[in-house]
């Protein structure tokens, strides 16, 4: 009986540990998911501008801004500053800082199409007639300056465009400098050249001037001015639109300012199409190579030490991966093939430098054990019996394989491509050194031939965060962008996860009724 006894509460302490480990895990993940998406949505509403003044033992202003802060309070804000100072003036009690905070209700937050945040108090507008206008006048400049900008991009998109075409035909056909068709050419673009000189300095010169915290002016130019507003006194409906258009900018913009601002669209294409071409290589040559192992190779020591070595390359460090990218597919491969196809650029190379190819590569090797892992799990859940039926029906080996279990085992195969999906979604050391950059200007699909650049370096989620959060401070709207970005590779990563349970639930629900 105490035996029996003792076996009960073994098997019960064993339960409740269990459960508890599960529970503290969920506890965490939660608390980790929730966590970063408020840090992260912080990025996404308007945040409050309170006017800072320090000052010592009741002396004149030593140092006045303009701060904005989501989530501190005017009191919050005022004791951050108060042990900030204090701290620097410990060995000097006889300094007493003193710190005023209160809501700059008057104040404007100027968002330009660079990147740099303005706050300020409105002074005037200015155009090149007249140096002061009121506020009010602010959307006829506006529109005095898009006619400009339309004039100016008419004379660089048509005339100085068509002049260069020009111009470039000349030089290939070895025509003479001193050629009267040549000169005057240039005497046609200089005139131009000049005309869009004028129409940008004109331009410049509709400006928005704002007096900062000190009583200094700050002059802005209208065209560079994204958005305008009084964060304090936005409405509650004002409030949601900033937030739903700052997360379109979010989703469909670029970085700007040294990534401290604006959207990650670069990054999530260059992830998803990353993704993508590594799917493309790595879905195949690991499916066919578990069911060789599986359904062909004999059951010897050469068949262990392989299935050995697989397991043993998914335990291996993802830099070494990005070391062996780097010096077998960019300098051998790539250089091979600058060597043999673009020989006349060198020695600037083409693909004999990190790239999108290079990088889909490697991570397609990186993940290739995954794949293989589990699509020969899959295989070993199909039951012999299939095979004897199909076999007692007259099929071949191949037909076996091919119409039988391959659908059956196609559950687990699915489950090792979305693994492997989302590892290299989140992966970071070994982009580094085959091609994923901090930034990319130009995307790897344009509109030009060959459309698909796979030599083109590019920008990934995993590296834009990594950069992000080596080089920006927190507590700082660069680091709410940081925190915004990895939500969004969770909530990618997510995705694919429920995606492939899904589709695997559907496949085995599929092929169980059959």
């Amino acid at each position: 009986m105490l035996k029996k006894y003792l076996n009960h509460f073994k098997h019960s302490l064993a339960e409740t540990s269990a459960m508890l480990c599960v529970s503290s895990l969920i506890i965490f993940l939660i608390a980790m998911v929730l966590f970063i998406g408020f840090k992260g949505g912080q990025y996404f509403v308007p945040q409050s501008i309170y006017k800072v003044v320090v000052s010592f033992n009741d002396g004149p202003a030593s140092d006045e801004a303009f701060y904005q802060a989501s989530s501190l309070s005017a009191e919050a804000l005022q004791t951050q500053y108060l042990e900030r100072y204090q701290g620097q003036f410990l060995s000097q009690p006889e300094l007493r800082p003193g710190v005023s905070v209160t809501p700059a209700e008057q104040v404007y937050q100027i968002n330009t199409r660079s990147g740099p945040v303005y706050f300020g108090e409105f002074y005037a507008l200015s155009s090149p007639e007249q140096e002061l206008h009121p506020l009010t006048e602010l959307e006829n400049l506006k529109q005095a300056v898009d006619l400009l900008e339309r004039s100016l991009n008419e004379v660089q998109g048509n005339k100085l465009s068509d002049l260069h075409s020009r111009i470039a035909a000349l030089n290939n056909s070895d025509v003479a400098k001193e050629a009267p068709a040549r000169q005057d050419l240039m005497d046609e673009f200089s005139k131009w050249q000049l005309q869009a000189s004028a129409l940008k300095t004109q331009i410049q010169q509709f400006q928005m001037r704002f007096k900062e915290a000190d009583g200094s002016l700050v002059s802005v130019p209208l065209i560079e001015i994204d958005e305008l507003f009084q964060a304090n006194q936005l409405t509650q409906i004002e409030r949601i639109g900033f937030t739903l258009n700052k997360l379109w900018q979010f989703i469909a913009d670029k970085p700007k300012q040294a990534a401290t601002t604006g959207g990650v669209f670069p990054a999530i294409f260059g992830t998803v199409l990353m993704v993508l071409l590594m799917a493309v290589v790595v879905a195949p040559f690991g499916i066919i190579a578990a069911i060789y192992l599986h359904e062909y190779a004999p059951d010897n020591k050469i068949t262990g030490l392989i299935r050995i070595g697989i397991s043993n390359m998914a335990a291996v460090p993802s830099i070494v991966y990005g070391v062996f990218g780097l010096g077998f597919f960019v300098y051998v491969l790539g250089g091979s093939l600058d060597a043999l196809f673009y020989s006349n650029t060198l020695p600037s190379p083409t693909f004999g430098t990190p790239g999108l190819l290079w990088a889909s590569l490697t991570m397609g090797l990186l993940t290739l054990p995954v794949v293989i892992v589990s699509a020969e799990e899959g295989l070993k859940r199909v039951p012999e019996g299939l095979r004897a039926g199909s076999y007692a029906l007259g099929a071949t080996k191949y037909e076996t394989v091919l119409k039988v279990v391959v659908p059956m085992a196609s559950p687990g195969m699915l489950t090792g491509v979305i693994l492997a999906i989302a590892r290299a979604a989140g992966e970071v050391a070994p982009l580094i050194l085959v091609g994923a950059v901090k930034f990319a200007p130009n995307l790897p699909i344009d509109a030009e031939f060959p459309f698909v650049h796979l030599e083109r370096q590019f920008m990934h989620l995993g590296v834009f965060i990594y950069d992000g959060a080596f080089h920006n401070q927190t507590q700082t709207q660069s680091a709410s962008l940081m925190f915004a970005t990895c939500m969004l590779l969770l909530i990618i990563v997510f995705l694919l996860n429920i995606s492939a349970i899904m589709f695997r639930h559907r496949l085995k629900t599929r092929y169980e009724r059959h």
